[in-house]
């Protein structure tokens, strides 16, 4: 697969266009990464785009016209994805921290609450009979022990904040018992991020099934959902292999053939699989400085645009648009006042100021994960793109908003 979203010609056009620093998002991008993944998986599945990996109002436009479901993690979430038109029928409310009022909205929308333990189950039972509700079906997360991917973002396979340890499972299934409005009607176990090794996906997965057996023979009746959370993964390197999606199709025929017991719905979470390709980021050279042997090229963007890089060590793919000669080291850093700063050393050709970088699959955790209001500088723009053939358009002058559905201009 393509790590940009947009030609370097089409890059630039669109830096003129929209000015800098901005974040461009192909909407074509989204509709085939959906139907790719549609098509490779069983028709049990039901796919539930990850807000948090973005909630730009387009992506949510279009996960609502595809039919898609949402896996929401925060009242602002869920406000979003009222304003795009879901019901509580296509909605999934996890986290690892939920306030009662939270709870309550979920609770009043019919959405899927996925209970992280005892706390969520109580707060259930207490806002149910407050609302007059006989019964309220939840999900119960339980964390396996043993995770795939960037682990450590979830908790890994040590102490974590997320959901029941699967140890514990026994001694909350006891104490849930006692409940008398809130049901546990499914399993949530989310536990890989970013994996692209489908083999090791499937071994998440297969987990998770050995603990909804346990869990649907210790409740004594089916189990209506097992939700296998998200952790779909994609390169951001050329020499990354992009997950195998007919071998994790594959792979969970198999594992819904080989559990007979389970009749139930299967859930997954994409997000960054689905958004991440969507995205280009663009920004250009403020400054150049050397310094004890080191370029560096400062940016208009820096972490509080995209945050990932120091998170896991990983930069973005980037290219150069402009530049003399052959690639040489530079490390990216941007115009925040701390040594923090850094999107990672990458090899671009002589730049100067002016000179623009496009940073690819910065649809998901990149603008929305980044830490914005450090320093207080302007935000970047955010632009959804709809597009028929990208290089034979032109544009019409976009927004400011995030909320923006920029349309391109007819001849």
């Amino acid at each position: 697969m393509t790590l940009f979203a947009f030609s370097p010609e089409s890059c630039r056009r669109l830096a003129e266009e929209l000015g800098t620093p901005s974040f461009v998002y192909r909407a074509s991008r989204f509709r085939d990464r959906y139907q790719l993944l549609r098509a490779a998986l069983p028709d049990r599945v039901r796919i539930a785009y990850a807000v948090k990996a973005n909630p730009g109002a387009g992506f949510l436009a279009a996960a609502h016209e595809l039919g898609l479901s949402l896996d929401c993690a925060s009242q602002g979430e869920l406000t979003r994805a009222l304003a795009a038109g879901f019901t509580g029928s296509r909605l999934f409310f996890a986290g690892p921290g939920k306030r009662a009022e939270e709870i309550r909205s979920v609770l009043e929308l019919g959405a899927r609450l996925q209970a992280e333990g005892m706390e969520d189950l109580r707060r259930a039972e207490e806002i149910a009979i407050g609302l007059g509700l006989q019964e309220v079906v939840v999900n119960l997360r339980v964390q396996p022990a043993e995770v795939a991917g960037e682990g450590g973002l979830l908790g890994g396979s040590g102490p974590t904040a997320f959901g029941v340890d699967e140890e514990d499972l026994g001694e909350v299934l006891a104490a849930a018992r006692r409940l008398r409005r809130v049901r546990i009607g499914g399993l949530h176990g989310c536990a890989a991020s970013n994996e692209r090794d489908a083999d090791r996906l499937l071994a998440v997965h297969r987990r998770i099934f050995a603990i909804g057996q346990r869990l649907q023979r210790a409740l004594g009746r089916p189990l209506e959902q097992i939700d296998l959370g998200g952790g779909l993964g994609v390169p951001y390197g050329p020499k990354e292999s992009p997950l195998d999606l007919t071998r994790l199709g594959r792979g969970l025929e198999r594992i819904l053939a080989g559990n007979p017991w389970f009749v139930g719905e299967v859930i997954l979470e994409p997000g960054r699989f689905l958004a991440a390709a969507c995205g280009v980021y663009l920004s250009r050279v403020l400054r150049v400085e050397q310094s004890r042997g080191e370029r560096f090229l400062i940016l208009e963007g820096g972490i509080h645009h995209l945050l990932r890089p120091p998170l896991t060590g990983q930069p973005f793919p980037v290219y150069a648009i402009g530049g003399l000669g052959e690639p040489f080291p530079a490390v990216l850093a941007g115009p925040l006042c701390t040594a923090l700063d850094r999107l990672g050393r990458v090899d671009v050709p002589a730049l100067e100021p002016g000179d623009l970088l496009a940073f690819g699959m910065t649809g998901a955790y990149a603008a929305t994960e980044a830490m914005g209001r450090f320093l207080d500088h302007p935000p970047p723009r955010e632009v959804w793109l709809e597009e028929q053939a990208l290089e034979e358009r032109e544009f019409v002058a976009f927004g400011p908003s995030n909320a923006l559905l920029a349309q391109p201009a007819a001849r």
